[in-house]
């Protein structure tokens, strides 16, 4: 999924696999399994973070394998 903060101020989530800062406007790509973590579905509940749209099949995998590549590191 594509989020995007809509709120005035910057929103911190802490996920299991990561933790994102999206400043006002930001926008941030999670895979399927991170759109489960709970931390996310607060954020998403308070309506601190939307969800713009899907990702492709292509822009999950480049995001996995950024992911997997940032966690060799």
């Amino acid at each position: 999924m594509l989020i995007k903060n809509t709120n005035t101020r910057s929103v911190e989530v802490e996920m299991r696999t990561r933790t994102i800062v999206l400043a006002p406007g930001d926008e941030e790509m999670l895979t399927a399994e991170e759109v489960l973590d709970p931390a996310l579905r607060s954020e998403l509940q308070i309506r601190a973070v939307s969800i713009v749209r899907p990702v492709t099949e292509e822009e999950e995998e480049a995001l996995r394998e950024q992911l997997a590549a940032s966690s060799d590191s």
